[in-house]
């Protein structure tokens, strides 16, 4: 858990230097089980248009634990994806 918020502080100074998409921290904090703040940041990554939210989140392992949500198929339709394609 420790390398994990480390790795999203990482993100956090990068971010200061360029644009860094919030959706590589949601990876994180769905890896550690947080779905709210995952959440949270798939939606910032959608509403900044970021390109690492299109398709590749739905084969993305790193989000595995968010697929059983409603909250990911309303993702993915908000993204222009069906769930079942």
């Amino acid at each position: 858990m420790h390398e994990a918020m480390e790795a999203v502080e990482r993100l956090n100074e990068l971010s200061r230097q360029k644009y860094v998409s919030p959706r590589f921290a949601a990876s994180v904090y769905a890896g550690l089980g947080d779905k709210d703040k995952a959440f949270e940041l798939l939606r910032a990554a959608y509403e900044d248009r970021s390109l690492e939210i299109g398709p590749g989140i739905k084969a993305d392992p790193t989000l595995d634990s968010l697929r059983s949500d409603p909250r990911f198929r309303y993702l993915l339709r908000r993204i222009g994806l069906n769930d079942d394609e």
